[in-house]
């Protein structure tokens, strides 16, 4: 009979925390975009709108992986006002030969966070400045501390600016990145003043308005969008990306339809001169990324599936080798 481990939320903390480790998985799964047959067919959205919610579905196929994963990722943006996180979710893990069901992941949207973050690292890694040291969040959940993780994993970052539409949430943060990090950590009432002056400007909410404007940005200084995973959803002002000297994606013809691009195709004026690639070509040093300390680089992440097979795979390969989980015979 086939066996399925299966793996809880506390399992998988214990076998992925957010380290370098978790960051190269991810770097290999965008390499792997842009040098194998990956098989990655669009995201499924289901959306909840009475309850400001929505669920997607994200998958791919990875060739030289022995396994697969289909996640089912819902989140629903009140629950925070009734005690319960934003976002949940599980993933499933099948045998690339054989099509068998190998794992059942209930991460509560733990690995999501995680690959998230990485890819987060992963475009500071290949897009910001070399002694890019001041970071600017814009968002103070779950995200935001985990996407400043990321950056503090690649560059030497020695000053980190929170700004958030709850202050007293950025207030919590930055106390909470000092002392844990040991970095300085400051809370801004306004979003601007958080960034001017920044190298890296990372933005992690849910917003269906602009959290950053195109007067704010100042030369050599790296964008990372996170939160615009959905038509609605407009973190950036769309003239940025027309400002901008080099815009890169995860997938455009995904960014297309739900990032942050999506919104500024209709300013088409804006983008003749602007660079549009991968963050698989430069990873895989396909297509150069920054090429001097005073582009302006735009990342427009909206999380793709092979970014949740990869790092599925990393956390049952582990739990394999520990022999973590529980054994279901089905």
């Amino acid at each position: 009979m086939p066996k399925i481990r299966i793996l809880t939320e506390s399992d998988l903390r214990g076998l992925v925390p957010f380290d370098m480790s978790a960051v190269d998985c991810v770097e290999g799964a965008f390499r792997s975009l842009a040098c194998g047959d990956v098989v990655m067919p669009p995201v499924l959205r289901l959306d909840i709108p009475t309850y400001r919610g929505e669920v997607d579905v994200k998958t791919a196929y990875v060739p030289g992986l022995p396994e697969f994963a289909i996640k089912i990722s819902p989140g629903f943006f009140d629950n925070p006002s009734i005690g319960l996180p934003s976002t949940s979710g599980l993933m499933v893990v099948f045998d690339s030969r054989t099509g068998q069901v190998r794992r059942l992941l209930l991460d509560n949207g733990y690995l999501t966070d995680i690959r998230t973050a990485a890819a987060g690292a992963v475009a500071a890694k290949h897009l910001a400045r070399s002694d890019a040291s001041i970071a600017t969040i814009l968002g103070a959940g779950m995200q935001a501390r985990l996407q400043l993780e990321g950056l503090v994993l690649v560059r030497p970052i020695s000053e980190v600016r929170i700004w958030a539409r709850r202050s007293d949430r950025a207030a919590l943060l930055a106390n909470d990145v000092t002392d844990r990090l040991g970095i300085p950590a400051f809370a801004y009432n306004m979003a601007e003043e958080a960034v001017r002056g920044a190298h890296i400007i990372a933005t992690t909410t849910p917003s269906r308005t602009p959290i950053l404007h195109h007067a704010w940005i100042e030369p050599g200084q790296h964008i990372t969008a996170m939160g615009s995973d959905a038509e609605h959803k407009n973190e950036i002002d769309p003239s940025i990306i027309g400002y901008a000297d080099l815009y890169v994606a995860d997938r455009i013809s995904q960014t297309k339809l739900i990032g942050e691009l999506h919104h500024a195709l209709s300013s088409c004026d804006f983008l003749k001169e602007v660079r549009f690639v991968e963050l698989s070509s430069i990873v895989a040093g396909l297509t150069r990324g920054r090429t001097n300390d005073k582009e302006v680089t735009f990342a427009d992440l909206t999380g793709i599936g092979a970014q949740d097979t990869a790092i599925a795979t990393l956390a049952g390969q582990r739990a394999d080798d520990a022999d973590i989980g529980i054994i279901f015979e089905s």
